[in-house]
């Protein structure tokens, strides 16, 4: 009876080029996405120095101040005047 089982594995083909490209490609893709994935996740952190100068008040001389508020534009279509004949 145990001669009757086959217990050798499958032939299985040797991958071609094209699978082989594929494979590898599909690695590299993935390892790519985890990459960017964990540059979302865990951001770098600056550089104490522009860290530091972003957060200070600036001078008055280089803060612009913010200009008045604009005149307003009439949103009001203006009156249409009928032609005299």
């Amino acid at each position: 009876m145990a001669a009757e089982l086959d217990f050798s594995p499958p032939e299985i083909p040797e991958p071609t080029f094209m699978e082989n490209v594929l494979r590898y490609g599909l690695f590299i893709g993935a390892i790519f996405q985890l990459i960017c994935v964990l540059a979302i996740i865990l951001p770098v952190s600056k550089s104490h120095k522009t860290d530091s100068d972003s957060f200070e008040p600036k001078n008055s001389e280089t803060v612009k101040k913010p200009r008045a508020t604009a005149p307003q534009i009439s949103k009001k279509p203006k009156k249409e005047t009928k032609k005299k004949r």
